[in-house]
């Protein structure tokens, strides 16, 4: 099930200005309701960082996520190749040791901690979501289930951005289209999972695999494509 939190925020980007990008508005409400300086979104691939940024808050944050793509370490690389958050209160204190060239960067740039989460659906990589604040401190119990309500939302919205049209992920729990409606059915028995968890995947898989959507709908449909929930959720094509 959802996260009602998640539903929120999804909710309130769908009403937001349409003049601005989805990523945009995600990154400004992250800001507003986290105490925090920055926020960036980024892109991953199976094989790490695209090298793409999505959006930030202002040109420092977009700077930051750039410069650990050119650099290669950092939060954002660290947790694109994990499945938990990195967490750093205190970049003075270890800022340097863990990450020598950013560390001196992000510090030389005023920022004092930062926490970067994975954006994963399964074992799929979509981006990562990064918060940088300009004090040192670790985040709440509360403000750290926020942020991850928030990280959550981020997933949805670049799945959202990837797809081909076929209704919104923001504003419903299943895909208008017949074809994508009964993959997503097919798929909840397959997996024991909700639709709203089934279309993630499907949408993930597209993702990862370079298709569209309704392509991928079309393979589960014609059980070209099979979700093996007895395998942790992976896929066998042209099952038998």
């Amino acid at each position: 099930m959802r996260n009602p939190r998640v539903a929120e925020i999804l909710s309130a980007l769908a009403h937001g200005d349409q003049r601005v990008s989805l990523p945009s508005r995600l990154c400004a409400a992250c800001l507003s309701a986290l105490p925090v300086s920055g926020v960036g979104a980024a892109l991953m691939t199976v094989d790490g960082p695209s090298g793409i940024v999505l959006a930030a808050t202002d040109g420092q944050a977009r700077q930051l996520e750039e410069l650990q793509f050119a650099l290669g370490e950092g939060p954002c690389v660290e947790a694109s190749g994990g499945s938990r958050a990195v967490l750093e209160p205190d970049l003075v204190a270890t800022g340097t040791s863990r990450w020598p060239r950013f560390g001196a960067a992000v510090l030389a740039a005023g920022v004092r901690a930062v926490f970067a989460f994975p954006l994963r659906v399964g074992a799929i990589r979509v981006g990562v979501l990064d918060l940088y604040r300009d004090v040192p401190g670790m985040l709440t119990a509360p403000e750290l289930a926020e942020a991850l309500a928030f990280a959550d939302a981020a997933t949805e919205v670049i799945l959202h951005l990837q797809d081909d049209g076929a209704g919104s992920v923001l504003t419903g729990p299943a895909d208008g289209r017949a074809e994508v409606h009964q993959a997503t059915g097919m798929m909840t028995i397959q997996l024991g999972v909700s639709l709203v968890e089934a279309l993630l995947r499907l949408r993930a898989h597209a993702y990862a695999s370079g298709k569209s959507v309704s392509a991928i709908a079309a393979d589960v449909v014609s059980r070209r494509l099979f979700f093996d929930s007895e395998s942790g959720g992976t896929i066998r094509q042209d099952p038998p």
